[in-house]
């Protein structure tokens, strides 16, 4: 079993996911007491929540090069960024380590393409839906994006700050994120992408008729698959 080596703690509430999903499909395949072999790093949100509003994507950047470089120095053998939005900085922090780094918009786009869609609705922070980086690393898989209006993404952005990223889950807001992906269905999406990893805290499959993706579970999974492989995948389940 290889390493895997995970930068979290943005939020804290959806590490907690990727550390659950993870083990529970380590123990799935490989029976018994099995667990995953993990290195964590869980940064204070806040900090980095900061430096989002102020647009210090350098700053952010070392913090992140920082944390994926001791990573690796600990034995990790693949680094997962925790969190869609620090993708953008995904890049300098491969550019930084030997070890490969699991792109969490090239993972859903396998899955993408695996349901047979070619445009899909993005929700996410306003980073991660206003800015190209998350748009154009799925457009280099032939992945069209929509997303919401600005009304709307104003809306998606407060309920994962204000609500999701502390914890709160609210049937009020559950039902404002359906809206707004029967919005996107409306204007052609054949999918929806929760292009934040707070999102599957509040939605799931049996909140929309498009299908899911769900971006945790599927980073998740990716790195199970890196650290199993074969092994894995002949195991007794």
């Amino acid at each position: 079993m290889k390493t895997i080596g995970l930068i979290g703690g943005m939020s804290w509430e959806s590490t907690a996911l990727y550390y659950q999903t993870i083990n529970r499909e380590v123990a799935r395949r490989l029976g018994g007491l099995h667990s995953a072999s993990f290195n964590l790093i869980s940064l204070n949100f806040e900090e980095i929540a900061r430096r989002q509003r102020s647009q210090d994507w350098d700053g952010m950047s070392r913090i992140l090069v920082d944390a994926a470089q001791r990573l690796e120095e600990g034995g990790a053998q693949c680094v997962l960024i925790g969190t869609n939005t620090m993708h953008r900085v995904a890049s300098e922090v491969q550019s930084a380590i030997g070890i490969p780094l699991l792109h969490i918009a090239d993972v859903t786009a396998q899955a993408i393409h695996a349901k047979g869609s070619r445009v899909v609705g993005l929700l996410g922070t306003r980073f991660t839906m206003e800015q190209p980086f998350y748009v154009d690393r799925l457009a280099s898989h032939g992945i069209g994006c929509v997303v919401p209006d600005e009304p709307a993404r104003a809306e998606v952005h407060r309920i994962i700050f204000d609500e999701l990223c502390k914890g709160q889950i609210l049937d009020s807001s559950r039902r404002a994120l359906q809206e707004i992906c029967a919005g996107l269905a409306s204007r052609g999406a054949e999918g929806i992408v929760l292009g934040c990893t707070e999102l599957p805290l509040i939605l799931s499959a049996d909140d929309t008729t498009l299908p899911i993706f769900d971006t945790t579970s599927l980073h998740a999974l990716a790195a199970v698959e890196f650290a199993l492989g074969a092994t894995g995948a002949t195991a007794a389940h």
